[in-house]
């Protein structure tokens, strides 16, 4: 009687673990976007290149009045900026709120965005990011308002637009 041979698979061959590849974590390979937000005023986002301090510098300067107070979280980019603005910064390891100062506005802008992204819309992206900032930011912008208002403001943002078919397609109108 023939006994059947009994056939092995290799083993897999293992990795040593200095051998293999580092994944990036954190924000390495995400679009950058930096936002602003007047106290009690409307939310400011753009797609920017960067997070430096060469790209936000210019960018807080235009928007921010000499003497106002800008509140800021522990980015490293945002210290030392060079402006006429007092920068308060709130460390969020410590705590989220002190005093007066606090970006809990803007965190609270950023987490509708992610829940709308993650939940609506599952993938964006990088080169459509900045139409899904503007969707979120007018949502957020008028937030105190309901839905028929909403709609009535968009009716008159619309209000004697027209698109053309060639517009539409990227063709000669």
């Amino acid at each position: 009687m023939l006994k059947p041979e009994r056939f092995m698979l290799p083993r897999k061959r293992k990795i040593p673990r200095g051998a293999r590849k580092a994944r990036a974590r954190g924000r390495a390979g995400n679009a950058a976007v930096r936002g602003l937000r007047e106290r009690h005023g409307e939310v400011r986002r753009q797609v920017v290149s960067n997070i430096r301090r060469g790209t936000l510098e210019p960018e807080v300067n235009k928007h921010a009045e000499a003497g106002a107070t800008v509140d800021i979280d522990e980015l490293a980019s945002c210290n030392g900026l060079e402006s006429e603005c007092a920068h308060m910064v709130i460390n969020h390891a410590e705590a989220y709120v002190r005093g007066e100062v606090n970006t809990n506005c803007m965190e609270n802008f950023w987490s509708l965005l992610k829940r709308g992204i993650k939940g609506t819309y599952v993938s964006v992206e990088p080169f459509h990011l900045f139409r899904y900032l503007d969707e979120e930011a007018f949502r957020f912008n008028t937030r105190k308002d309901n839905d028929a208002g909403r709609f009535l403001r968009v009716m008159q943002m619309v209000e004697g637009k027209r698109l053309e078919y060639g517009n539409l397609i990227g063709g000669p109108s």
